[in-house]
């Protein structure tokens, strides 16, 4: 089943409650309300500045986005990039890709010019989608890379690009008549580029139903949660976490802001109850406690039922220290890598608080195993590479078979990493 079924779904059974809110504290909404049906919010227009949309809107809009993508010439299996920072209109361009057919290709927000350049021929990119963020990185080089390609901008137009609002205000918000499959190629998300330039991971439909599933059982997340996300969308971390919130039918929030005041004035205002935390945020959070700046008792906290850390090493001091603070919490580490649709093909568990220390034992799922030099397996105790294996393994490094032969063996995905068991 493609990962869209479940926006479908959730248009159809939870259609006029909350999906998605983008909140960024730091900036007021001086808007006048006088959108198209294409773009209804509902917002206020106080500090801070705050949108929602329902279910039934977030689906219509990626409908809209796909018809006006299949109007445009894209077809099954094109590549489409998306170029933003996080907003309300993310995650529906991003279903809106999927639902043609097409391959969903999130940029990384900190790409210089030259690296967009490069992901965008690497990937084979017909179509970007770009907010006002990156005119200038773009426009730098706008000759070669509008080459062949739809260049479209979000959030008004500059001269050598199309509207994005323009373009969908006439599209029909009806599902296109796109038959998708689990083999269909869904997405292609890029490397961290530490040995140099990005490699692009290609993930099929299978691989992001996998995430969504697994990030719902492992949390527990159901109709009543609340999830907060800070991370960016264009990262596997932030995109499969947020998914559980998909699965469940259950409201979450983009958080613009990393402050500890920001972060527990969007709990307790927005009754989050679940939120991914990085562990500088984490650190930051405890540091205002210790200091005063926080007073716990100004936010309504009672309803927060889950801190969860990933993407780096997390110090038991930590945990311990969160813990005295908030008792009642439970907590979850996950680690996981954009070659596994991210977090969780291993993970601590909410049940085993007691290993914080350990990245935990096999995702739902998945199954592990530590080789030596050899891909020989090594017995518990010994120090090796770890290779993961599950459905939520990627396609292939696109384009580049070399690399993939030497990360995909005999069905295993060769991690890189050293681990113990």
């Amino acid at each position: 089943m493609p990962v869209t079924d479940l926006l479908e779904r959730n248009h159809k059974l939870y259609g006029d409650e909350v999906a998605l809110v983008e909140l960024n504290p730091t900036m007021k909404d001086t808007r006048k309300t006088t959108w198209k049906e294409y773009d209804l919010v509902q917002q206020t227009s106080s500090v801070p500045y705050r949108r929602e949309i329902t279910w039934s809107v977030f689906d219509e809009k990626a409908n809209r986005v796909a018809n006006m993508l299949l109007s445009r010439g894209v077809q099954k299996g094109d590549r489409v990039a998306i170029l933003m920072f996080n907003c309300l209109e993310w995650l529906p361009i991003y279903f809106g890709i999927l639902k043609t057919g097409a391959i969903a290709v999130p940029f990384n927000f900190r790409f210089a010019s030259d690296e967009i350049k490069y992901c965008a021929d690497l990937a084979e990119v017909h179509v970007l989608f770009f907010g006002p963020e990156f005119i200038g990185r773009i426009e730098a080089i706008e000759e070669e890379l509008s080459k062949g390609r739809l260049l479209i901008y979000v959030d008004g137009c500059p001269t050598f690009a199309e509207s994005y609002r323009e373009l969908v205000a006439d599209c029909s918000s009806q599902a296109p008549l796109v038959l998708l499959e689990d083999e269909d190629d869904a997405a292609i998300y890029f490397s961290s580029g530490t040995t140099g330039f990005p490699k692009a991971i290609l993930h099929n439909h299978e691989s992001l139903l996998q995430a969504a599933q697994m990030e719902q059982k492992h949390h527990l997340t159901n109709r009543d949660d609340v999830f907060l996300c800070i991370p960016p969308l264009y990262h596997t971390g932030a995109k499969f976490h947020w998914m559980g919130s998909l699965c469940a039918g259950s409201k979450a929030v983009l958080l613009k802001g990393t402050t500890p005041e920001i972060i527990l004035d969007a709990v307790s205002k927005e009754h989050c109850t679940i939120v991914w935390l990085l562990v500088p945020w984490a650190q930051d959070i405890l540091d205002s406690l210790d200091r005063g700046d926080l007073k716990l008792e100004n936010y309504e906290l009672s309803q927060w039922r889950l801190m969860h850390i990933g993407a780096q090493p997390v110090p038991p001091s930590l945990i311990k220290h969160w813990k005295e603070y908030f008792p009642n919490h439970l907590y979850d580490t996950n680690y996981g890598l954009s070659e596994s649709t991210g977090p969780g093909c291993v993970h601590l568990g909410i049940e085993n608080i007691n290993k914080v220390g350990a990245i935990g034992i096999p995702g739902y799922r998945w199954s592990c195993k530590i080789v030596d030099e050899n891909g020989n397996a090594l017995p518990q105790g010994e120090v090796g590479e770890l290779c993961v294996q599950g459905p939520g393994m990627m396609t292939c490094y696109y384009n580049d078979p070399k690399a993939t032969a030497e990360t995909l063996k005999d069905g295993w995905l060769f991690t890189g990493d050293m681990a113990m068991q």
